[in-house]
């Protein structure tokens, strides 16, 4: 081969490894982009996105990369938000067989068993995780499991530790105070009602359970809490039947009346409690 086709053949070799080169470059830089891509995506249907669209999306993900436990625990995840508790608690299982699960993975799992009343089972997944892990999730699930099984000292100390650990406490002091109220403890229950509306102003169920705790010492005036004219009348509606189950009828039908009154629309809940009310009595 003489000295010029040698040149040549070298030229256009290397050039064509260069253009490999590039052309590798390339394929990285759009695989890496897909993957930014696809985990933004994920990130996006486990928050914003409509639960049940969410779950279709995990379906079609991990049908089509089964083998993926990101997405196995994305379908977990997202059945939880849809509140499909009982096939989440399957999706969790296969997340947590996986060599892969993580303590977090076993902590959700807790959850998921939770919230479809398996209580036996996600105490069980929690002794799993070992006590090095203090997480809030996991002294929530704690606390919740110690309640279900009216362990109440251990349920306050876990209630302690996760407000703790928490930036926004308003969930988590509603769910001890519910846990006061359950066992009896109207004054502590009333008094943690009150504590996470001054957290979060907005948490109606935190203003309904303390209306229920008031109204269970005999006091069916509405707290002096932030609140529309909607939420008003269904405080109202609240109190007037915890006065009829204490068997204080005519304060009953007293507060049914001024929520139907207060209401700005029809209150058909409160009309309809009334009128079974003033049918029990002719009858």
């Amino acid at each position: 081969m003489t000295l010029g086709i040698r040149i040549t053949f070298l030229v256009g070799a290397a050039a064509a490894l260069a253009g490999c080169d590039q052309q590798s470059d390339v394929d990285r830089a759009m695989r890496n982009i897909n993957v930014v891509d696809e985990t933004n995506m994920n990130d996006i249907m486990l928050t914003v996105a409509d639960p049940n669209e969410a779950v279709a999306y995990f379906q079609r993900a991990t049908a089509e990369q089964p083998d993926r436990i990101d997405l196995q625990r994305g379908l977990a995840a997202s059945l939880v938000r849809a509140g499909r508790a009982t096939e989440a608690v399957i999706a969790w299982e296969r997340v947590t067989s996986n060599p892969e699960a993580t303590d977090q993975d076993r902590i959700d799992h807790a959850g998921a068993l939770i919230r479809d009343s398996q209580w036996d089972e996600a105490e069980v997944m929690l002794d799993s995780v070992p006590p090095t892990v203090e997480t809030f999730d996991r002294y929530r699930y704690e606390a919740m499991v110690a309640d279900a099984n009216e362990e109440w000292t251990r349920a306050d100390s876990f209630y302690e530790i996760a407000l703790g650990l928490t930036t926004t406490p308003a969930g988590i002091l509603n769910n001890w105070g519910f846990s006061k109220l359950t066992r009896g403890d109207f004054e502590g229950a009333e008094r943690l009602f009150t504590e996470a509306i001054t957290y979060n102003p907005d948490l109606f169920t935190a203003k309904n359970n303390l209306v229920l705790a008031r109204a269970s010492r005999g006091n069916y005036n509405l707290p002096l809490v932030p609140m529309t004219q909607v939420e008003r009348a269904e405080l109202l509606h609240t109190a007037a039947l915890a006065a009829i189950r204490r068997g204080d009828v005519d304060v009953g039908r007293g507060l049914l009346a001024e929520a139907i009154d207060t209401h700005p629309q029809h209150f058909e809940a409160a009309v309809r409690a009334l009128r079974a009310l003033d049918a029990d009595v002719v009858n």
